[in-house]
């Protein structure tokens, strides 16, 4: 079982793949950790991503296939794999089916986490962190006792940099616009299935595994 995850920042796509992972024998496939492994190993590709990287630059599509070429290659990936953060754009998702084809494998579903704008601001532009031990809170749907302290250290609670509004319009923004042909081109293959992301965590997680738990 071969699956995509897919959503907007905030829509909780890194909490599904933990459970995914949990419940199903998959192995996860991020590009950041692809990336970072191939720097840290000195690889070819590695090095060349580092050149990148080095002079702040993004780096490019063609080292992101070779990247990806040589990840799923590896034994590991053959009884499964889940591929979070990546593709971004319809030119990845199309590179990416060609880097399958080849290794003669394809995706067998997409999942898209499903939500609106509106409430997805509320849940970023609402989140606090504590700075000591870590918790999260939102000043909307999990407020701390006291405004602005730590239920469990007391410490001043933060909000992100990239947590504004401002910030997140674009981030927005640039999501909508770059991975709508993504969920496009995958629904073009009926690959795609929708699960309304604005409920609670064991919801939409029940959506997801009873999905998953039917291509098995």
């Amino acid at each position: 079982m071969n699956l995509l995850i897919i959503g907007a920042p905030g829509a909780g796509k890194g909490t599904m793949s933990e459970l995914i992972l949990k419940n199903f024998p998959l192995v996860h496939v991020s590009t950041g950790d692809m990336l970072r492994a191939a720097v840290k190993n000195g690889t070819p590709v590695g090095l060349k991503a580092q050149e990148y990287m080095n002079k702040g630059e993004l780096v490019p599509d063609e080292v992101i296939h070779d990247i990806i070429v040589e990840r799923l290659s590896q034994d590991d990936i053959d009884n499964g794999f889940l591929f979070d953060g990546y593709p971004r754009t319809g030119a990845q998702a199309v590179d990416l089916d060609a880097i399958l084809n080849e290794l003669g494998k394809k995706i067998d579903c997409v999942i898209n986490l499903d939500i609106a704008d509106e409430e997805l601001i509320k849940r970023i532009t609402g989140r606090r962190l504590c700075p000591n031990c870590g918790e999260i809170y939102n000043i909307y749907f999990f407020p701390p006792k006291e405004e602005g302290k730590c239920d469990k250290c007391g410490a001043d609670l933060i909000q992100r940099k990239d947590d504004n509004l401002d910030s997140l319009k674009v981030r927005l923004g640039e999501y909508h616009k770059n991975t709508q042909p993504v969920i496009e081109y995958y629904e073009a293959m009926d690959l795609v299935k929708q699960v309304d992301a604005s409920r609670a965590i064991e919801e939409v997680f029940a959506d997801v595994k009873s999905i998953l738990e039917g291509l098995c």
